[in-house]
């Protein structure tokens, strides 16, 4: 068996699709890439990694599981974080019983796209870098797995889906609850029409970003991190620890937190785009509007929780919908309701019940999709359209809140409807010469 048909096999003994395939369920799309990148080797995917800090550390665990990768570079604005890469990466080839090659480390993510060797990257910066980075992935011609949310701004996901498209690249996004059992079982009940005609949605992802600008004291900024970089096209903003976690190699100490910037509207989406990348991802595949979107952001100044509503008459509410409180989401139809979340799936319809192991529940078949897919030259469960259509209905949530009303959207024009204050809010002025 070869390595790739290892992973393919693999990927669908540990999904809810082991019986019926990929291609059976609702809603993927794996249409060809616009023009062929050649591997060096159609064996294996030789991984670079861009961004290195506490989510790189468990994506470089999820990929270095499958014998297709080899991961052969990183960069990052900081150098300890570049170190710790190197050790975890060597340490990762040992316990699966191979050699560790030399890991080229790099201040410059553009030295790393320099390299003929590197096949594909990862990509696990703060967001306001996903979209540069990304960019210029694809004009080296280099495929993706961008993290979620896709983009900081409605414009750079626009720029982005074009440069993908272009340059004939493998783009995935970090979305993986698509890989869970459960949330596919979900998916495949509603779309199928056991809970009847649905009416509602409700999406549990939380707040938006806090209101008020960083105004923290600056602090000395940690030797080996490039701060001007860091910030890149964003207004600077002063260092504080909370924004990269510091760590230390001798002795060990990794990150206590995840980095802050994403709770900053200057510098993230609030939980909106952290949670609102996974939940209302699932949300929009169950309704079917992926590549689409809703037609109007309902903001109450009361006490309501805020609505999108579709042009089907569908309304998704950002609310909680159970005493738990969990991040998830649930869908209500005439017949009954399904709700679904990470490790938990519940159903008032007894045709849609179904129990699921730990591994169907587990995500990392989506990362061996990413890398089947760059082998196989074909779209991977979650292409670059469907993260820039859930990355935008995030986006365009969080305008409506800031400027506290209602806004009419245009899905497929992907515009605010007579109101040029909001448009204004699809995309800012890049600082430090960078452009799109």
């Amino acid at each position: 068996m070869s390595r790739s048909n290892f992973s393919r096999r693999k990927f669908l003994a540990t999904s809810i699709l082991t019986t019926a395939g990929l291609g059976a369920l609702p809603q993927l799309s794996f249409g060809a890439s616009s023009k062929a990148i050649k591997l060096k080797d159609t064996s294996k995917v030789r991984l670079g990694f861009i961004g290195v800090g506490r989510q790189a550390m468990g994506l470089l665990g999820n990929f270095m599981k499958n014998p297709n990768v080899e991961v052969i570079g990183a960069a990052d604005v900081y150098k300890i974080k570049l170190d710790r890469f190197k050790i975890r990466a060597e340490k990762l080839y040992l316990e699966r019983g191979g050699k560790p090659g030399e890991i080229g480390l790099y201040a410059d993510y553009k030295d790393l796209l320099k390299r003929d060797d590197v096949d594909a990257v990862v990509i696990a910066s703060p967001d306001h870098w996903h979209a540069l980075m990304a960019i210029d992935t694809c004009k080296a011609g280099k495929d993706i797995y961008l993290e979620k949310p896709l983009t900081f701004t409605v414009k750079e996901g626009q720029e982005l889906v074009k440069a993908v498209r272009s340059n004939g690249i493998v783009l995935a996004v970090g979305s993986m609850q698509r890989a869970g059992a459960n949330f596919q079982h979900a998916v495949r009940m509603v779309q199928k029409g056991y809970l009847g005609k649905i009416k509602t949605v409700y999406a549990n992802v939380g707040t938006p970003p806090f209101p008020k600008e960083i105004d923290f004291e600056a602090q000395p900024i940690p030797t080996g991190l490039d701060w001007k970089t860091w910030n890149g096209p964003i207004p600077a903003v002063p260092y504080f620890p909370d924004l990269n976690p510091p760590i230390s190699i001798n002795p060990e100490e990794n990150e206590k937190a995840w980095g802050a910037w994403r709770w900053y509207k200057k510098t993230g989406g609030g939980l909106m785009t952290d949670w609102g990348a996974h939940m209302f991802d699932i949300a929009q595949w169950g309704i079917g509007m992926d590549r689409n979107g809703p037609v109007e952001i309902i903001v109450d100044k009361g006490e309501e929780p805020m609505k999108y509503r579709y042009a089907n008459g569908i309304e998704m509410i950002v609310s909680p919908f159970d005493d738990t409180n969990r991040q998830g989401v649930k869908f209500v139809g005439e017949k009954g309701w399904i709700t679904v979340s990470r490790g938990n799936y519940d159903t008032s319809v007894k045709e849609c019940e179904m129990s699921f192991s730990k591994e169907q529940l587990a995500f990392s078949p989506h990362h061996v999709d990413f890398i089947d897919s760059v082998l196989m030259r074909k779209d991977p469960i979650v292409p670059v359209e469907v993260g820039h259509s859930t990355c935008t209905v995030c986006t365009i949530g969080n305008i409506a809140h800031d400027l506290g009303r209602s806004l009419k959207w245009d899905p497929i024009a992907q515009v605010f409807i007579g109101d040029e204050e909001a448009n204004s809010r699809l995309h800012y002025n890049y600082e430090n010469g960078l452009s799109l």
